[in-house]
This record gives C-alpha cells, structure tokens and sequence, in this order.
C-alpha cells in the first residue's frame, strides 16, 4: 500500500501485506493507518480557497472509510450532477497513483510476475524499486517516463492511456490484485460536511472544469 504525490514520488509506503487482504484493513492497522488516526502526521491546516474552507486531505477509492483527512467517492448510482461532478474529479485525480503504481510495473520487470524469494527478501526488493523508482523520477525524469507514458487527458476530459498499459496489460504484476471486502468505518458528519464542500468548490465558477458537466452527463 502507498501514498504518492502529484510528481509520480512515492511519499509513503507500507510493504509486506498480503495482496488478498482488504485494503482499508491492511491500512487502519498500518503504522501509516494509525499516525493518520492518532492525527500524528502534521497535515497542515485547512486553507480557504475562493470561499470554500478545505482542508488537505488524502483521496482514495470507495474501499476505505470517509474521514475529514480522507476523502472517497459518493455511494450509489443514483448520484446528483453536483456528485457526479465531485466523483469524477475525484477518480481524476486518483488516477496519479495508479499512473505511479503502472510507471512502476512497467520500468521494473520484476514485479510482472510473483517474486519468488523469502518474504523478508521481498520485502527489502519492493522497498529498494520504490526507492529507485523515486530517484528516477527526480533526476531522469525524461528518460524515466518519457512522453505519453502515463496517461494524459484531451481538451474534453477524455483520457488517453499511457504507454505503461500495453507493456503491463498481459503481466501478472501488482496491478493485477483486486479490492477485497468493503470498509466498515463508520463516517462522520463532519467528514460528509467536508466532502460536501469539495462538491460545491468543484461546482463552483472559478473551481470548476470546462468540460466536467459535460462528460459525466455522457457517462
């Protein structure tokens, strides 16, 4: 499990979990997970961006419980446009770390198929890639993930999938593992409260997209 920046930089990692356990699991019981809770990670305060207080939050998939540090789409089909237009902004912008995970499938052969070695080996290979991975990225970034590597986006929200996914498309790598389960944290209205004001600032003039109305009412 990771966390990654808009760069593409891993920035926090737990390693030697099992693929098929559940991931909001894996990372309420994480050091990671437990720091979040105990509201050790000096997440800076909330910033009010053109009238809308938001804080900095950590955005993630529908596995994982909403939290006022963590944000997870909006349940269910029957979502408003205002909604729509907050999930998708949301899965826009956690597109950067399954672009982080495919740009290190890709580049590192070693994790398309499973690793057979010790657990402890393993352990200390995922975290030298991941380190690499990093230094790659800062220094060689030209090299590292040349143009059209990741997935870029065209002028009306559609996206265009990177070079990584054909090179990973037919591997049996880490992005081949599947959520299991389904989070049972219970949110809070703060929390809702929160997400609610990520939807307005999103729907707003000056934090809305051009073309987001547009493509989610065609999806």
């Amino acid at each position: 499990m990771a966390m990654c920046d808009a760069n593409y930089c891993f920035t926090l990692v737990d390693v030697g979990n099992y693929g098929k356990d559940n991931d909001a699991h894996i990372f309420n019981e994480s050091d990671i997970g437990k720091a979040f809770h105990a509201k050790q990670m000096n997440i800076p305060s909330p910033t009010e961006v053109d009238k809308h207080y938001l804080p900095y939050v950590i955005v993630s998939d529908e596995i994982f419980g909403l939290r006022r540090w963590l944000m997870k789409p909006y349940p269910g089909k029957g979502l408003d446009e205002q909604q729509a237009v907050f999930n998708y902004r949301l899965s826009h912008c956690r597109r950067t770390i399954e672009n982080c995970f495919g740009i290190l499938s890709a580049r590192w052969h070693i994790f398309r198929r499973p690793i057979r070695a010790a657990p402890e080996t393993v352990d200390g290979i995922v975290k030298a890639c991941l380190c690499l991975h990093n230094y790659l990225q800062l220094t060689e970034n030209a090299q590292y993930i040349p143009t059209g590597f990741i997935d870029s986006e065209d002028s009306s929200g559609n996206i265009n999938p990177g070079d990584w996914r054909s090179i990973v498309q037919d591997e049996e790598g880490v992005l081949k593992r599947t959520h299991t389960g389904r989070a049972f944290n219970r949110s809070s209205h703060k929390a809702k409260d929160i997400r609610d004001n990520f939807k307005n600032y999103f729907n707003s003039k000056n934090g809305s997209l051009p073309w987001q109305k547009s493509h989610v009412n065609s999806c």
